[in-house]
């Protein structure tokens, strides 16, 4: 076995100790991929001429959404017998810092949180639903990219032995053999992605329709992530005798949505360009007016 780049991973998770207060490493990749992305964000608004103070609701949303759909996935999906048998286990379901956070979960709740933001906030914008979700899944990517750092920092979701030069032994679990880096091939696939998605919107937007950018991020995504769960540990023991683990089953419906989008953005051909929303029409229109303009003297 080639071991010239084999790496003997320890790195503390936590960066520094204030009292009772812990700065981790996957808290602050975790906030700073939030942050990428709401500049990102504002510079598509900007550009598509979106008022920037929607941000701010949008930034919010996907906050409330991101952490309460990622718990609940991770206690429904994962663990179910441990936190709903028990008060003891229903109780932690509000403490997301004791670990658990499942990203099929967190998607559907922010796919919730963009249908409730778009109906509000969308017609008097020139936005809907999927004008969202294609401009949003661009910084998605890069925040995922973040959260897989971050799950590398914490010495958690890796893959089983390698004798691939670039394994990790990840020592603070009692590893003694290199194993797949599999948040490392997870975070490349999703920066790969983000900006594959990012030149496509900055280069080819009026030539795109409404529902590419999301479809290919999808179908990307969790095409992905099924077929790198085939050599990451189980994370629960009742994986261990399923043909395909939790992730990989929950990963197929966002495969053929992300297809279902691609197919919607091919027959409706909608610009993916923000629209100006449209003006009153009727007898409770106002006529527009027209003054006269001045000489110059």
């Amino acid at each position: 076995m080639i071991d010239f780049l084999v790496v003997h991973w320890n790195v503390d998770p936590v960066i520094l100790h204030i009292g009772g207060f812990e700065l981790r490493w996957y808290s602050l990749l975790f906030v700073s991929g939030f942050i990428l992305g709401w500049y990102i964000m504002k510079s598509f608004f900007v550009r598509e001429k979106i008022d920037t103070a929607l941000l701010d609701p949008l930034l919010y949303m996907l906050l409330i959404c991101t952490i309460v759909g990622a718990r609940l996935g991770h206690c429904i999906f994962y663990q179910p017998d441990y936190y709903f048998g028990s008060w003891t286990g229903f109780w932690e379901i509000f403490m997301p810092w004791k670990g658990g956070l499942a990203s099929h979960g967190g998607t559907i709740a922010i796919i919730l949180g963009i249908w409730w933001y778009a109906r509000k906030y969308g017609p008097a914008n020139g936005f809907d639903m999927m004008w969202v979700l294609d401009h949003l899944v661009i910084p998605i990517s890069f925040a995922a990219c973040f959260i897989r750092l971050g799950n590398l920092f914490n010495s958690e979701i890796y893959g089983g032995p390698t004798s691939l030069p670039w394994g990790f032994v990840f020592e603070r679990n009692g590893e003694t053999v290199p194993c797949h880096p599999t948040q490392l091939y997870e975070a490349l696939t999703y920066l790969l992605l983000g900006i594959g998605l990012m030149w496509l919107y900055w280069k080819k937007l009026d030539s795109t329709w409404r529902g590419t950018y999301v479809g290919i991020f999808f179908t990307v995504c969790f095409g992905s992530r099924f077929l790198i769960e085939f050599i990451k540990n189980d994370q629960v023991a009742f994986e261990a005798d399923m043909v395909l683990n939790m992730g990989q089953i929950l990963s197929i419906p966002f495969i053929l949505l992300g297809i279902g989008f691609l197919v919607y953005a091919y027959v409706k051909k909608i610009p993916a360009r923000a629209t100006s929303p449209e003006k009153p029409s009727g007898p409770k229109a106002k006529p527009e007016t027209h003054y006269a303009r001045p000489l110059n003297k």
